[in-house]
């Protein structure tokens, strides 16, 4: 079976966002990129789902700018495959990625496709369905254990209420939750044989989709900064500025 990756680059959790002086966005000059965490942690399922037997090849697509070369280099040095690269210069949005990515897997034909429920840079949490809904599989989201089972896969899915489980018909799409496993870190050797494995470069026009965004950012603001605290001397005072200050009593 292949099993479809699809990451994203985005500005690493650890940095702290900018917003550019005009509003219009996020300032990305000079900031240190990294693959979406949640994509990582579809990587490594899907690469212990081919260790165990599972998965024959995994395949990682990524859809971006050519620096986003970098990224799915992070995911063959963690043990995937070959890459595919769709580039395009402009922001895409969820719907646009999905219909890309169904015509990648027109092509690819996998098995299987496991992405990060949500990407740290929109939080749209949209793609996964869209896509499942696109090809006409069955969907398994927010997965905390995946198990295969012959033509079929196991997902166990955290809810509201707990845990429940879903049997999926292959082929299906997955989304990965942060509890499903901790991401291995890409070895030196690895790092260097990533180097020579194939990344295979596409376009919108290669695959007939149409990646225009359809939204239009009207205006980004970063949070206002967090009031300092203060220290009372007495419950009384406490229950006296909630009742005059805080309105809550």
């Amino acid at each position: 079976m292949k099993i479809l990756v699809p990451i994203k680059r985005v500005v690493d959790f650890n940095v702290k966002v900018r917003v550019k002086p005009d509003g219009s966005g996020v300032d990305l000059a000079n900031v240190k990129m990294a693959m979406n965490p949640f994509d990582e942690i579809a990587v490594e399922e899907a690469l212990r789902l081919k260790e165990s037997g599972a998965a024959e090849e995994i395949v990682v697509v990524s859809i971006g700018p050519a620096e986003a070369a970098d990224t799915i280099r992070t995911g063959l040095a963690m043990g995937a495959d070959r890459g595919i690269l769709l580039k395009t210069g402009q922001p895409t949005e969820p719907l646009a990625v999905a219909k890309a990515l169904k015509a990648i897997a027109a092509e690819e034909k996998p098995g299987l496709v496991i992405l990060g429920k949500q990407a740290i840079d929109d939080d749209c949490n949209q793609t996964g369905q869209m896509l499942a809904a696109l090809l006409g599989w069955p969907q398994g989201t927010f997965a905390s254990k995946v198990v295969i089972d012959g033509d079929a896969v196991t997902v166990t899915r955290e809810v509201d209420g707990g845990l429940e489980t879903l049997r999926l018909r292959l082929p299906a799409v997955i989304t990965t939750d942060l509890r499903l496993n901790e991401p291995r870190y890409a070895s030196l050797p690895n790092i260097m044989k990533a180097k020579k494995k194939p990344i295979d470069e596409k376009t919108a026009a290669d695959l007939d989709v149409d990646l225009a965004p359809r939204l239009k950012i009207l205006k980004v603001e970063a949070p206002p900064a967090r009031r300092s605290g203060v220290k009372l001397a007495s419950v009384g005072e406490l229950v006296e500025k909630l009742r005059n200050e805080a309105g809550v009593l």
